[in-house]
C-alpha cells in the first residue's frame, strides 16, 4: 500500500505568495523605468505599462500554476497536471479571440485573457488538493512552519530563479546587439527564434521536471542502482531528442520562418539563416537543462544554480559581446551555441564530481 504524503507546505505557498505580492508592488513601481531602460519608445511605453500592470497585479496565480505542476507530479497525477495546463492554454486562446477579436478590448483584453488562464491553472487545483482522495497520495493538511525547511526549499530553487532572471537580461542584451548589427529586422528575427526555441526547449524542460521527483524519491531511498539507471537512460533519450530537434529545425527552418515573417523576403532570409545556426544549440541544451534539474532533485541547489547561472547568464553575455567581434554577424546567432557548449563542459564536470557523493555512476 502506498503511503500518503501531506502537503504540509501550504505555509510555504503562503509565504511565497506574500513575497510575490511585495515583489509585485515593487514591480509596479519600477515598471516604467525598467521599460524605458529596455528601450521602450514613447509610442510603446503606454502599452508596456498597461500590459505589465495587469500581469503584475495577478502574478500570484502564475506562481501557483508552477507550484501545482510539481504537486501533480509528486502525487503521481501527471495526466491531471497536463489537463490543467492544456485547459489554461485553451482558455487563453479562446479569451484572446473573444476579448481582442470580438469585444475589441485590444492589449488590455490580451492581458486579461492571460491572467484568467493563469487562474485556471493556478487556482482551480486548490480545490482538488483541498480534499483527501483515496486515489491521490497528496492533499492539504494543517501546515507546520519550519524556517529551516523554508530556507532549504528557497535555496534549492535558486537555479530556477537565476534562469528566469537571466532570460530577461540576456533578451535585452540580444535586442541591443541585434539593433546594432541588423536594425529592427534583427529583433524581429530573434523573436521568431525565441518562439521556436521555447517549443523545442519545452521538451527538455518537461522531461527534466517530470523525472526530478523520481530522482528525488530514489535518492531519498538510497537506491543508487535506480539513480544510475535514470542517469544513463536520460542521457540517451536527451541525445536522441537533441539530434532529432536539430534535424527537424534545419529542415523546417523555411516553413516555420514563413509563418511569422513571410511578408518580407529580406527578413525571411535573415530569420532562416539565424535559425539554422541557432538550432545547433538543441543538441547541447538538453544535457544542461537536465543537469540543473538533476542536482535540484538531489537537493544540491548550489550546483544546480551554478549550472543555470553559467549557462543562461555568464556564458551567454560573454558570447553575445565577443563572438560578433571575432567571427562577424553570425556570431550573434552562434552565441547561444557557444554558451551551451561551455556550460556542457561545466555540467559534465559537476556530474563527475558528484558521482561518489551520490553514487549515480
Amino acid at each position: 500500500m502506498k503511503a500518503d504524503f501531506f502537503i504540509d507546505r501550504p505555509v510555504f505557498s503562503t509565504v511565497l505568495s506574500i513575497i510575490i505580492v511585495i515583489v509585485g508592488f515593487i514591480g509596479l513601481a519600477l515598471l516604467r523605468p525598467v521599460a524605458l531602460l529596455l528601450g521602450a519608445t514613447p509610442e510603446l511605453l503606454p502599452s508596456c505599462l498597461l500590459y505589465g500592470r495587469i500581469l503584475l497585479t495577478f502574478q500570484t496565480a502564475f506562481m501557483l500554476q508552477y507550484l501545482f505542476q510539481s504537486f501533480f507530479i509528486a502525487a503521481e497525477k501527471p495526466k491531471l497536471g497536463l489537463f490543467f495546463t492544456v485547459a489554461a492554454g485553451a482558455t487563453n486562446m479562446v479569451l484572446d479571440f473573444v476579448l481582442v477579436g470580438v469585444a475589441g478590448f485590444g492589449l488590455a483584453g490580451a492581458a486579461s485573457a492571460t491572467v484568467i488562464s493563469q487562474m485556471v491553472g493556478g487556482v482551480a487545483p486548490i480545490f482538488y488538493f483541498a480534499k483527501r482522495r483515496p486515489d491521490c497520495r497528496l492533499y492539504f493538511t494543517k501546515p507546520l512552519f519550519s524556517l529551516r525547511e523554508l530556507f532549504k526549499a528557497c535555496t534549492n530553487g535558486v537555479s530556477e530563479l537565476m534562469t528566469n532572471i537571466s532570460m530577461s537580461l540576456v533578451s535585452a542584451l540580444y535586442n541591443m546587439q541585434l539593433l546594432k548589427l541588423f536594425g529592427a529586422d534583427g529583433v524581429a528575427a530573434y523573436g521568431v527564434l525565441m518562439y521556436v526555441g521555447f517549443v523545442f526547449a519545452a521538451v527538455f524542460i518537461g522531461y527534466s521536471q517530470g523525472t526530478a521527483p523520481i530522482v528525488s524519491y530514489h535518492f531519498g531511498a538510497d537506491n543508487k542502482d535506480e539513480l544510475k539507471n535514470l542517469l544513463r537512460k536520460s542521457a540517451g533519450i536527451i541525445a536522441v531528442a537533441g539530434v532529432a530537434m536539430l534535424a527537424s529545425s534545419e529542415l523546417l527552418a523555411g516553413p516555420l520562418a514563413k509563418i511569422f515573417v513571410g511578408y518580407d523576403a529580406g527578413l525571411l532570409a535573415l530569420t532562416i539563416h539565424g535559425m539554422k545556426l541557432y538550432s545547433i544549440s538543441f543538441i547541447l541544451s538538453g544535457f544542461n537543462i537536465f543537469g540543473s534539474a538533476f542536482f535540484t532533485a538531489l537537493n544540491n541547489g548550489a550546483v544546480s544554480a551554478a549550472i543555470s547561472f553559467l549557462r543562461t547568464l555568464l556564458f551567454q553575455i560573454v558570447s553575445i559581446l565577443t563572438l560578433p567581434l571575432l567571427i562577424g554577424v553570425d556570431g550573434i546567432w552562434l552565441a547561444v551555441v557557444a554558451a551551451e557548449a561551455m556550460a556542457l563542459v561545466c555540467t559534465a564536470g559537476f556530474v563527475v564530481w558528484g558521482r561518489r557523493k551520490y553514487g549515480y555512476m
